[in-house]
């Protein structure tokens, strides 16, 4: 029996073309997941403004061009916390098929304690920079603190630094991770 004998039609009877949607299930879909859809929304809907304003009514919104900036900063941080709950930031695992499975192992745990390493100290310094500028530094066109920005850089590092951890006691539970095994994803739990 093929795939295709396996498939239903999609041709009825009344030779219409019929075809049902499967139900969406949003019960995965994390919670970083949600405020980087938040964030993109209204990054979309700030250029829109400035669109429209610019190109309808030909009086520009200063403020729209400085505000979306930060709204697709926040977006890409908030975004990347979403390639750490999965684990698809890009890696290498060519040199992990040569290498023999004990020290392809360490390797991969050694990744792991990096990576949160890396996204801690980014969450440190991100602090002490936030400290550093006080309430002192203001935002170009709009009177706000530019810590606000820097605040959603924090907790996404924060974020990261968090769900690397979580990422790492999965791979030690498992006994390998995506880089050993490149053909396994996060979902085989």
């Amino acid at each position: 029996m093929s795939i295709i004998d396996d498939m239903a039609p999609v041709m009825g009877p009344d030779g219409q073309f019929h075809a049902q949607d499967e139900a969406v299930d949003l019960s995965g879909t994390s919670l970083e997941a949600w405020v980087a859809l938040g964030f993109f929304w209204l990054l979309g809907i700030t250029v829109f403004y400035q669109f429209f304003t610019r190109y309808a009514l030909n009086n520009s919104a200063s403020w729209t061009e400085e505000i979306a900036r930060y709204l697709l900063i926040a977006t890409v941080f908030t975004g990347a916390t979403i390639g750490v709950i999965k684990n698809n930031h890009i890696q290498v695992d060519f040199f992990y098929r040569f290498m023999p499975k004990k020290l392809a192992r360490v390797s991969a745990s050694l990744v792991d304690v990096m990576r949160i390493g890396f996204f801690a100290a980014a969450t440190v310094l991100c602090g002490l920079m936030m400290l550093k500028l006080g309430s002192t530094s203001r935002m170009t066109m709009v009177d706000l603190p530019m810590n606000w920005v820097y605040g959603v850089c924090l907790l996404a590092f924060a974020a990261m630094a968090c769900r690397s951890v979580q990422v790492a006691l999965l791979h030690r539970r498992r006994g390998y991770t995506v880089l050993e095994q490149p053909e396994s994803t996060m979902q085989d739990r």
